[in-house]
């Protein structure tokens, strides 16, 4: 019988353990454009020898606060316990809708790896430009997660990680089994290609429908 290791919290000695070929990856990403009311969030449950076998959809608001609590519900409807790490494309979505990484791995008892591709000066001031009521709130989130670390990708590729209930050695293990090339993890490429597409094909597609039949 395979062991099951969920990590409620980061252990110095997590590194050590591996990940099995068939571990439940659930990799999400999105589109949007910041005119729309809400942005296409796909989550792709891939196992760790890149087969996929699930696939949810949710909703956040774009520019709102609930982006944690969509994720959670998309959990919820998955109804998959095999599922072992969150792996997230931004913890930043659907225009500063953050995502609370240690309240979704509390929520939902499964570690969360969130994965970012460039250096950043800090959002503070557009959080104060943009939502002068509740910035503070969207900053503490964010700040919550601590700085990001930058780690080396067996592909050579650099990119960011910040975690909950995982360290981030093992975490990076786990993206250098499921990174085939470059530095966006599979899942997320996958998720990432699926949510374009429905936004093309569900949300453009029907503006475009509706613009024609008001002119």
């Amino acid at each position: 019988m395979n062991t099951i290791h969920r990590l409620d919290t980061a252990s110095p000695n997590d590194s050590a353990l591996s990940w099995k070929r068939g571990v439940r990856v659930l990799g999400v990403a999105e589109s949007f454009e910041k005119n729309e009311i809400r942005s296409i969030m796909a989550g792709v449950v891939m196992r760790g020898d890149l087969r996929i076998d699930g696939f949810g959809v949710c909703t956040p608001e774009i520019g709102g606060t609930d982006s944690t609590k969509e994720l959670t519900s998309l959990y919820n409807r998955l109804n998959r316990r095999d599922i072992r790490v969150w792996l997230l494309g931004g913890s930043v979505i659907s225009w500063f809708n953050i995502v609370d990484i240690f309240a979704l791995h509390e929520t939902t008892k499964t570690p969360v790896i969130c994965v970012s591709y460039h250096p950043s000066n800090g959002i503070e001031k557009y959080l104060q430009e943009y939502f002068p009521i509740d910035w503070k709130l969207r900053l503490d989130i964010l700040e919550r997660a601590g700085e990001r670390e930058i780690i080396e990708l067996s592909t050579g590729h650099s990119l960011y990680l910040s975690t909950a209930g995982v360290s981030i050695n093992r975490a990076r293990k786990l993206l250098d089994r499921i990174t085939v090339d470059g530095r966006v993890p599979e899942p997320i490429r996958v998720a990432r290609t699926i949510a374009a597409g429905l936004h093309r094909d569900l949300i453009t597609s029907r503006r475009n429908t509706v613009a024609a039949k008001s002119g």
